[in-house]
């Protein structure tokens, strides 16, 4: 069933190109009926409006000019689309007040005059709500394509981890602190942590297909990673029928590259350090959100089946490592920076190109190695129809600012692409909520284990 119609059936001398957009449309389908907007704009916004929208304002001007849109106006009690729905367009609200319903028992209203206005309806493949107008709304519907040009990837794609500049905001781009930053950075300077010694050593005979006793040889040298791999193997993350006591057991039961991928997570807390006492509770406070993310990442990966929770939980712990260097850095070069506040704003936009720097100079997978890039790129398209890596880890984050003051920074949960792509085409924030709710033994096993 087509849900949706092209109305750019005619052009005048100010519209745009009507390749890729699609807007809602009435359909004989009752389940996805929707109202046919009052009248359509095809005339061409100005540059300045759209860079207010999110992820357009953190994209090229020339691009975002040429951008297929059209404004649509609806009166007040229309069905401006229907949870479910695809799409090949991306809503933003331009004007009055719309109700989304995400399930029969969630609804929230949303206004233009709000900065949540600014961000996507709906991630541009999939609708994750319906959306009744509460008063005459005009809507904005862009050619979706743009999602995936803003993320740059696909699931096919390298990963880029050249030095490159490092953009920053204009307010701290002219910093001291962060002009040093970024010049040790592009010149390769930065002091980058390395492995411990058991989990690069462990590495190392697992690729040379070594085998289970060389490993478990390895891992004995530490006694505290043995008692780690044992408490999980019994933990209720693996549901054990029968007690492990030793390491060789243990390693049995989690199979060798499982094993590794948790030694390294294991290890990666001794990278968490500083001898500043200010910088060093940043440190444990990035290593304790670090924790929680990792636990909500290997507990949505078990729940939807489509990725190895161990990889989602290494790659939750490492969303951030990129936070590490600039800390140091910030050690090393005191005078530099004004006051932790000041470090803090900045950090945002610095550690994501960082954190790939350092997962490839670790010897991190190339998959592994992007996710400091996408972990908070809320509107990140894979160009798969199939959760990823990367999907879960932005789910995690996300479930991860909920209740802080983070909160009311971040889009609506069902409006991201990542979201579209839960299991059974699962689209309400319910379903995830109450998820991670009944896995709360589950994640609090996890963060036992790492921490």
């Amino acid at each position: 069933m087509n849900w949706f119609a092209n109305l750019f059936s005619s052009r005048s001398k100010h519209s745009l190109p009507k390749k890729n957009i699609s807007v809602p449309a009435a359909s004989i389908n009752n389940q996805f009926t929707c109202s046919e907007p009052v009248s359509s704009e095809y005339k061409k916004l100005s540059l300045s409006a759209l860079k207010k929208l999110a992820p357009l304002r953190d994209m090229d001007d020339a691009y975002v000019e040429q951008l297929a849109h059209a404004t649509l106006n609806y009166a007040q009690g229309s069905v401006i689309f229907r949870l479910g729905q695809k799409t090949n367009s991306v809503f933003y609200l331009l004007k009055g007040n719309i109700e989304l319903q995400p399930d029969s028992d969630k609804r929230y209203t949303l206004s233009a005059e709000s900065s949540l206005a600014n961000l996507p309806l709906n991630s541009g493949k999939v609708c994750g709500a319906t959306a009744f107008a509460q008063t005459d709304i005009a809507i904005l519907a862009i050619s979706g394509e743009f999602i995936c040009r803003w993320s740059g990837k696909s699931l096919q794609q390298p990963i880029s981890v050249e030095l490159i500049d490092i953009d920053l905001p204009k307010q701290i781009a002219g910093n001291r602190f962060f002009t040093s930053f970024s010049e040790a950075y592009r010149e390769n300077r930065l002091s980058l942590p390395s492995l411990p010694n058991v989990a690069l050593k462990l590495k190392e005979a697992i690729e040379k297909d070594l085998g289970i006793n060389e490993a478990v040889k390895i891992i004995s040298v530490d006694v505290a990673i043995v008692a780690k791999l044992i408490q999980l193997a019994n933990s209720p993350l693996y549901s054990p029928v029968s007690p492990i006591t030793n390491c060789h057991a243990a390693v049995t039961r989690l199979g060798l590259d499982q094993t590794r991928k948790l030694v390294m997570g294991i290890s990666l807390k001794q990278l968490f350090q500083c001898q500043n006492q200010q910088l060093m509770e940043k440190m444990q406070t990035l290593w304790k959100n670090s924790l929680y993310v990792s636990s909500l990442s290997f507990v949505l990966a078990q729940e939807n089946g489509s990725v190895n929770p161990e990889d989602a939980l290494l790659a939750g712990l490492v969303s951030d490592i990129g936070t590490i260097p600039v800390l140091h850095f910030a050690e090393q070069n005191p005078d530099e920076y004004a006051n932790i506040d000041v470090l803090e704003s900045a950090i945002p936009f610095l550690s994501p190109s960082v954190g790939s720097l350092v997962l490839h100079t670790l010897g991190f997978t190339p998959e592994l190695t992007g996710i400091p890039k996408c972990a908070e790129d809320w509107f990140y398209e894979s160009g798969s129809d199939k959760l990823n890596l990367a999907d879960i880890v932005i789910l995690a984050k996300l479930h991860s600012y909920f209740g802080t003051h983070r909160a009311k920074e971040i889009p609506y949960i069902n409006s991201i692409p990542a979201y579209a792509k839960l299991k059974n085409s699962k689209l309400t924030p319910d379903f995830s909520l109450d998820v991670l709710h009944k896995a709360k033994h589950r994640i609090h096993a996890a963060m036992n284990f790492l921490s």
